[in-house]
């Protein structure tokens, strides 16, 4: 009987095992090496070339020399870039390279070839970054291996890991609510219907449901998945299928507590991020004295050291006090029609975003205190007017990524909120079923992952921060 040698051992083919083995002292100039990564550009000299090979989180040098590898001038130029190869190599200490040291290649053997040229330049940054959005987006299985596209990416799973991390921390407890449903938690149109064995149903566009039971469980309850909004409009903040993330806890004492844990939150999560993805948060940073921002574009919230703000103070502000911040701001036509509307434009969330941060030194601020009117039926109702409700959203320098408030726990009460707004109370029998056998003060927040990724990196629209994005004309790949 044979049995699986299952001890993890340590991959001494990996560029950053040498790394750490050269830092250490344990892997010395002149030491062989073996390394495996995929040829990312190739620059050609007379008699050597510069040669740097991906690996999973790093791009590193290696140095062809005529004469002093086993691989002839001729062979060295039958390799191509993003042939996977691995490198038998010699560490050579060089003060000039970024690691410290290059590797000399002895030797280099092709595991697995391209089968055709490369519709774009995955190895050039700056071709990628002037590619037409679709052109990026229809060639999205290669243009990911690109560093910097790729640096997104990991930046999307620091954001996910913090989120995860800081509520098991919390004593929250992570579960997964399904994606077809058979009717909406909102109660509105923007959903897509699919077939299930000839009845009805639909893609989720919320866990709200799910995760208000979830209280009854656990108290503390949290979900990562997928949300689908059938919205017809595209714009740079806004896709079809993105990744919700959901928290909802119980027994508490005001919606307050729930902006409290999310400034803790969001403490932990640049401070992570800071800690554990500080080579995808540098190919970010602006350049030294350069201006972070234009009339047109976004900015980083990436500092020139490569790092994200320390988040200290935590403004808040009543919905209506915000209008008329906006409004005294712009006075006019423009200020009037600000304080008419119910929610708050794109230009206002982003002149409230510029205000905290030039004011404040701020990026995030909590708004509070919504209008009834603009928040689904679940939302308490503020006591003192119940014209407005106990609920905020969090605003990311300028750009909503969080909706949150305490919920409706009675059942009374959410039944009669339910049918003055002309609801059929019916339709939500299995919504109504966790009220009448007793709920907690409890209320939650969601939060849009792709809408945090793109404003922390100062990202010009979602679809960049999203791996393989759906809008309404987009199903592939």
């Amino acid at each position: 009987m044979d049995f699986l040698a299952h001890e993890r051992r340590p991959d001494t083919a990996d560029i950053q095992y040498v790394i750490d083995g050269f830092a250490a002292g344990t892997i010395k100039d002149g030491d062989k090496v073996q390394l495996k990564g995929t040829i990312h550009r190739i620059k050609e000299m007379s008699g050597f070339a510069f040669v740097n090979i991906r690996s999973p989180r790093l791009v590193f040098q290696c140095v062809w020399e005529d004469g002093k590898s086993q691989l002839t001038a001729e062979q060295f130029k039958d390799f191509s870039c993003e042939e996977c190869v691995i490198i038998d190599g010699t560490v050579i200490a060089e003060e000039r390279s970024r690691l410290g040291f290059d590797v000399r290649i002895d030797d280099m053997r092709r595991i697995s070839g391209k089968a055709a040229v490369l519709p774009i330049e995955v190895g050039n940054d700056r071709k990628i970054e002037k590619l037409n959005l679709n052109t990026l987006l229809d060639n999205r299985i290669i243009a990911l291996r690109n560093p910097k596209v790729r640096a997104i990416m990991r930046i999307c799973d620091g954001v996910m890991y913090a989120f995860r991390e800081f509520l098991r921390q919390e004593g929250f407890t992570e579960f997964v609510p399904p994606k077809m449903v058979q009717a909406g938690a909102e109660g509105g149109a923007d959903m897509f219907e699919v077939d299930y064995f000839g009845k009805k149903a639909y893609l989720n566009q919320s866990p709200q449901m799910y995760k208000q039971i979830m209280v009854g469980v656990f108290q503390k309850a949290y979900t990562v998945g997928p949300v689908f909004r059938a919205e017809k409009f595209s714009t740079n903040r806004h896709i079809n299928e993105f990744q919700g993330l959901d928290l909802e806890m119980g027994f508490i004492d005001s919606f307050e507590d729930l902006m409290e844990l999310e400034a803790r939150m969001f403490q932990f999560m640049f401070k992570t991020l800071n800690e554990q993805y500080a080579p995808e948060l540098a190919m970010f940073a602006p350049a030294k004295g350069k201006k972070q921002q234009n009339a047109d574009g976004p900015r980083t919230l990436v500092g020139e050291d490569g790092k994200l703000p320390e988040l200290t103070r935590f403004p808040k502000i009543r919905f209506m006090d915000a209008k008329k911040l906006f409004a005294d701001a712009h006075p006019g036509e423009v200020g009037a029609k600000a304080l008419n509307e119910p929610d708050f434009a794109p230009e206002e969330e982003k002149w409230l975003g510029e205000y905290f941060m030039n004011e404040y030194g701020c990026p995030v601020v909590f708004v509070t205190h919504y209008p009834a009117v603009k928040r689904p039926f679940y939302a308490m109702e503020d006591p003192e007017d119940t014209n407005l409700t106990l609920s905020f959203d969090m605003l990311l320098d300028g750009l909503e990524v969080t909706t949150g408030g305490q919920r409706i726990h009675d059942y009374a009460m959410q039944v009669a909120k339910m049918e003055a707004r002309g609801m059929d109370v019916s339709d939500f029998e299995d919504y109504l079923t966790m009220h009448k056998y007793g709920m907690p003060p409890h209320g939650g927040m969601g939060l849009g992952l792709e809408r945090i990724v793109q404003n922390i990196l100062g990202l010009d629209t979602i679809k960049k921060a999203t791996a393989f994005p759906r809008d309404r004309d987009r199903l592939r790949p």
